[in-house]
């Protein structure tokens, strides 16, 4: 099993509640996480239509009879009445323990804050980071673009086509028509597949609904349902009182980029090595990395970009309360000078409050330095 980081968070924090909820995208690994940690904790998944019914017969008795010894309740969205008898059961038992899954973080997170606020914890499991690949020092940079982070492909060996192929079909695209009842599925199809064409790029709705030819609210609650299902992420510009007009457009950004390759009809790494877009989806898998150090020290996304009408550009300034580091990604191999270029010019408006510059590339030369670092990607410090 592939060891994962938020497995010390969970742990520090289970002594102080006694409901866990464990949310991110479908198969990034929360059921396999939830039996490592909670292996004597009964096991139930709500995904069954069957087990769901036997629990709706007596919700309260199913509770009572499980919780004292531990219980995880896998996809707990899918009956969101169990969710008020939980916050009765635990308020008559601080001490029993439940643990709560969900793939969809919309109707997890509105049912939280309805029946169990102040009570739970929550979690936001995502697919593997590269410091959980203990050997990625050695994987070419093609294979983790194209495979993604999905245990999937990593621990079981299933080709990536085939594991994101699937993904797309049996949940995506399943998940959509139930919370949104997409009655053309081919537009949304062209959507999805649009929006990974602009990963990197600012989210233009107005754009997409021309293209597709569906309103542009309609297009937002697509984006909305997607963002609450883990497939994608709006990235929100930097903005403080400086004077400057900023873009105030977030990029966008895919929570996988193996994920990314299949939509774009990406089938090898030979054919991502020649990409007109593998430039940004490198800048993708960047991002995300920060992305899951957050999530996986159980922190919320401290994240922005910056550009202004000038196009000075920042691919991400990290925001530390009155304090900011700043980074380049650059996916060649090679430094060059005019990578520090825009740090010269962010310094200018953030003065000293911008503590640290570093360019992120693929190149092997690293430099230590706070003010115009140098690193691989694969060895980010995120200290």
């Amino acid at each position: 099993m592939i060891y994962r980081e938020l497995t010390r968070a969970i742990e520090r924090l289970l002594q102080y509640y006694s409901i866990i909820v464990i949310t991110g995208p479908r198969q990034s690994g929360k059921t396999t996480l939830c039996k490592k940690i909670f292996a004597k904790y009964a096991y139930f998944n709500l995904e069954d239509i069957s087990m769901r019914e036997q629990i709706a017969a007596s919700p309260k008795a199913f509770l009572n009879q499980y919780a004292p010894n531990g219980i995880v309740i896998d996809e707990a969205q899918q009956y969101p009445d169990i969710f008020s008898y939980i916050q009765v059961v635990s308020d008559e038992h601080p001490d029993y323990k439940f643990v709560l899954t969900g793939s969809n973080n919309f109707s997890l997170m509105q049912k939280i804050t309805q029946s169990l606020a102040g009570r739970a914890v929550l979690f936001t499991l995502l697919p593997l980071s590269l410091a959980e690949l203990t050997n990625r020092i050695n994987i070419d940079t093609d294979t983790l673009l194209f495979n993604g982070g999905y245990p999937a492909v990593w621990g079981k060996n299933i080709p990536a086509n085939d594991v994101y192929r699937n993904y797309y079909n049996t949940y995506i695209e399943r998940d959509m028509r139930q919370l949104l009842n997409v009655k053309d599925v081919n537009k949304f199809q062209i959507f999805i597949r649009l929006c990974a064409g602009r990963i990197g790029y600012e989210f233009n709705a107005s754009a997409l609904s021309c293209e597709i030819g569906v309103s542009v609210h309609t297009i937002n609650e697509w984006t909305t349902t997607l963002e609450a299902s883990y497939v994608l992420f709006r990235l929100p510009p930097f903005y403080r009182n400086t004077g400057k007009r900023l873009i105030k457009t977030p990029k966008i950004y895919f929570y996988d980029t193996g994920l990314v390759c299949f939509l774009l009809g990406i089938e090898n790494e030979l054919q991502l090595k020649t990409h007109p877009l593998r430039g940004v989806i490198f800048e993708n898998i960047v991002v995300l990395e920060f992305m899951k150090n957050r999530f996986n020290s159980n922190k919320d996304p401290n994240l922005f970009f910056y550009r202004d009408k000038l196009q000075h550009e920042i691919d991400i300034i990290q925001e530390f309360g009155n304090q900011y580091k700043a980074y380049e990604i650059k996916s060649a191999k090679a430094f060059h000078a005019d990578f520090l270029k825009n740090f010269q010019y962010l310094k200018s408006i953030l003065g000293d409050s911008l503590v640290a510059a570093q360019v992120i590339y693929d190149g092997d030369i690293s430099v230590h330095s706070p003010e115009n670092g140098i690193v691989n990607f694969r060895n980010i410090s995120f200290g």
